[in-house]
């Protein structure tokens, strides 16, 4: 029986031992996820999504684009020089978007840890921000505001060559409907009648050689695997410019929620020490009041 004791003792120590391991590593895991900006990083997943979806669907669909106006409608390369070197001069700024908001991203997720973290320690009066940190703060503030209104005017111009498809699209069907199209329009319409005129759009300049395609010829441009490609992607680039500039905008209320949280954290610790100050002269007058009462008594 004395044996056995001492045993149970230790299993009970062991136990005891391992559940407080449990509960520190419980209570560690949920430290750490109560430090992660769960705001900045939502935006990061949706601002890398929508910058892959623009930028790589935009490559290719200028490539399919270019492609498919050199076999049908601009045959002498002199005549879309300047447009080639257009779609190229696009495709460059691609890769510098790319590049800049995949940095860009990563900056703003670590000040969202940054200031995610300040605010916890403001709060808890271990910490102070500096005017530094608040100037960075309203600096990326104001640069993602800039960024947001420049992709939305990229998300509108991003629309162009969709609603240029689309229409094209819609000629295609047109096309291959011609009794539904002759009751729409209340004309006689024959197939060769049916024409798409990329002149008309100012792509490429009038002098363009055949410059527009009629008739079976846009039934197999419908048909290529460029435009039926080069049509969608253009629609993917659409969501993924609209998906940035969402993600912007949520950039931009985060950092303004966390620059307000940094401003009203700094005028507490404000009003804090002047109280702690003003108690402090109290206490001190009240002090030598007491003791020039004791002198006056004796």
């Amino acid at each position: 029986m004395d044996g056995t004791k001492p045993a149970m003792e230790s299993n009970a120590e062991d136990t005891q031992d391992e559940g407080q391991e449990s509960k520190g590593c419980f209570e560690c895991c949920i430290k750490c996820l109560g430090g992660v900006p769960y705001a900045s990083l939502v935006a990061t997943i949706l601002c890398f999504s929508g910058v892959a979806l623009f930028c790589g669907c935009g490559h290719v669909a200028l490539t399919g684009t270019l492609t498919m106006l050199e076999n049908h409608f601009s045959t002498v390369t002199t005549d879309h020089a300047t447009l080639t070197m257009v779609i190229q001069i696009f495709q460059y700024i691609i890769y510098g978007i790319a590049s800049f908001f995949f940095v860009y991203a990563i900056i703003l997720l670590a000040e969202g840890f940054y200031t995610t973290s300040a605010i916890k320690k403001e709060l808890q009066s271990d910490f102070k921000t500096t005017a530094c940190g608040r100037c960075i703060t309203a600096f990326f503030m104001f640069l993602t505001y800039i960024l947001a209104l420049a992709f939305l005017a990229i998300f509108c111009f991003t629309a162009i060559p969709v609603f240029l498809f689309f229409n094209m699209w819609n000629t295609c069907a047109a096309m291959r409907s011609p009794d539904f199209y002759n009751n729409i329009t209340g004309i006689t319409t024959t197939l060769d009648s049916i024409c798409v005129d990329v002149r008309q759009y100012g792509i490429i300049p009038w002098n363009a050689t055949p410059g527009k395609a009629c008739g079976a010829t846009l039934g197999d441009i419908c048909d290529t695997n460029e435009f039926y490609l080069s049509y969608h992607l253009y629609i993917v680039a659409f969501a993924g410019a609209g998906a940035t500039a969402i993600a912007l905008i949520h950039y931009l209320m985060i950092l303004a929620a966390n620059w307000a949280y940094l401003r009203s954290a700094v005028s507490t610790h404000e009003y804090q020490d002047i109280k702690t100050k003003d108690d402090q002269d109290v206490e001190a007058e009240a002090r030598s009041k007491d003791g020039q009462n004791s002198s006056s008594y004796s």
